[in-house]
């Protein structure tokens, strides 16, 4: 794993994005196709409007996964994530060649089985990821599950999470937000053969602090697996790396 610290949130949203523009046009390059997974939220925004603004990635050689999405709610909701998708990347670049999109709205089991099937034989060349405000990697809450296998799972949100949604305007109060979601689990998260992973913001510093302010790996910081993970890039700007970094563009290596 490796750490970046930039001045501001828009520049660390540029670096992450540059870095992913390159291994998606060297994966392009050398196998003539790339599977990636993306993500969403607060924290992704300024990256997707960088790595969408690129012409150089023939998006038409990828295949597309989507991280995580809300149990129960509908694609025309504020607040899902594949309105979200299709808003902020989907819509802003030339034809992506699949798309594996999460129906939070159907049968979960069902849907999880659906993309499990789908996934399965597919090597992941780059999952773009963030960390939420309790330590959580796509939604697996602390303690986090690292044992399964299974490539999508269903799992309880926490309080913490869900004041997370409300407090960035997602939903209006914590009873409207959705007690389940689907999501990508951490094993198969970890399958990727690069992870871009953007945190930008003050009120991320001590979910930073607790995932990679230590060497210690444990489910009830669940995104402190990244720091086994070889080739996973962390961009933080001066807030999210407050409680870890004093200086700009600072790098730390971790193993």
């Amino acid at each position: 794993m490796e750490i970046f610290v930039y001045s501001t949130k828009k520049e660390a949203s540029k670096a992450a994005a540059e870095k992913a523009k390159q291994i998606l046009i060297k994966t392009i390059d050398e196998k003539g196709e790339a599977t990636f997974v993306v993500a969403t939220g607060a924290s992704q925004l300024n990256f997707l409007e960088v790595l969408t603004s690129f012409d150089s990635i023939d998006w038409s050689k990828t295949t597309m996964f989507h991280l995580d999405e809300y149990i129960g709610i509908s694609e025309d909701h504020p607040a899902s994530f594949r309105r979200y998708l299709k808003e902020n990347f989907i819509s802003k670049v030339n034809k992506i060649g699949e798309i594996h999109l999460i129906n939070g709205n159907t049968d979960p089991e069902k849907e999880c089985k659906r993309l499990n099937k789908i996934i399965k034989d597919k090597i992941i060349d780059i999952s773009f990821v963030g960390i939420g405000e309790n330590g959580h990697i796509a939604f697996n809450e602390p303690p986090a599950d690292f044992d399964t296998d299974d490539p999508f799972i269903i799992v309880e949100l926490d309080d913490k999470s869900k004041m997370q949604q409300v407090g960035e305007g997602w939903f209006n109060s914590i009873e409207e937000v959705p007690s389940k979601a689907i999501t990508m689990s951490v094993k198969q998260i970890m399958k990727s053969k690069n992870i871009i992973c953007t945190v930008p913001d003050q009120r991320k510093a001590q979910a930073v602090k607790n995932c990679f302010g230590s060497s210690e790996i444990t489910p009830n910081c669940p995104a402190s697996v990244l720091k086994e993970h070889k080739n996973a890039f962390v961009y933080l700007d001066q807030g999210s790396a407050s409680l870890l970094f004093k200086k700009s563009n600072r790098i730390f290596r971790s193993s």
